[in-house]
C-alpha cells in the first residue's frame, strides 16, 4: 500500500542534511505530518579484510549518542566523486591504509521509515599500509580486528553502527569463507 504526499515543509536546510514535515495520507485515509531527515550526499563505507581474516575497523566515539564503538571506514561521497572513489578515499583519510579493489557488497537506506540516506557498501580484499590516517579526528585507535571476534563484539554492544553491522554481516555470510 502506497501512502500519499500532499506536501512537504521544510524546517532547516543546509548543505549537508534538510528536516521537513510532510504531510502525508495512509491508505485508510488517515492524514499526518512526519518528520523526514534528507541527507544531501551519500554515505560510503568499506569493509576491508586481509589475508590473516581480520577486518580493519576503527575504535570510535560518537557523541550523538556518546557511546565507543569499532567501526568500519565511512563518510559522505563529495561532489564529482563515485561512491568507491569515496569508500577508497574515506579508508585512507582514516586508517591510513589503502584498500585493494573495491567491489560493492550492498547499497542501503538504514532508517527508511523516516531518514533518506543512502549507504553504499564495498568490500576489500586486502590493503596497502600508506602511513599514519591524515584524518586525526576519527578514531582513537585503527586495528585489525579478526572475524571470529567479530560475533562476540556485536554480542556485547562493541558494534552497533549500522553500515558497520551490515558490512560485518555480509562478509560473515559470505558461503566462500571458511569459519575459523
Amino acid at each position: 500500500m502506497r501512502w500519499t504526499v500532499h506536501g512537504r515543509r521544510a524546517i532547516y536546510e543546509s548543505p549537508w542534511i534538510s528536516l521537513d514535515l510532510v504531510d502525508v495520507e495512509l491508505p485508510d485515509g488517515q492524514r499526518f505530518e512526519q518528520h523526514v531527515v534528507r541527507m544531501a550526499r551519500p554515505v560510503a563505507a568499506a569493509v576491508v579484510v586481509d589475508d590473516q581474516d581480520r577486518a580493519l575497523l576503527m575504535w570510535r566515539h560518537r557523541h550523538v549518542t556518546d557511546t565507543w564503538g569499532w567501526e568500519i571506514p565511512a563518510g559522505r561521497v563529495e561532489a564529482g566523486e563515485s561512491p568507491e572513489e569515496a569508500a577508497a578515499r574515506e579508508t585512507e583519510e582514516e586508517t591510513g591504509w589503502r584498500p585493494g579493489p573495491l567491489r560493492l557488497i550492498v547499497a542501503s537506506q538504514p532508517s527508511s521509515g523516516s531518514v533518506d540516506s543512502r549507504h553504499y557498501l564495498y568490500r576489500a580484499d586486502g590493503a596497502k599500509h600508506i602511513g599514519a590516517p591524515t584524518d586525526i579526528t576519527e578514531a582513537e585507535r585503527v586495528e585489525w580486528v579478526p572475524l571470529a571476534e567479530i560475533r562476540s563484539r556485536i554480542s556485547e554492544g562493541e558494534i552497533v553502527n549500522g553500515p558497520t553491522l551490515i558490512g560485518l554481516l555480509h562478509v560473515l555470510s559470505d558461503p566462500a569463507r571458511q569459519e575459523t
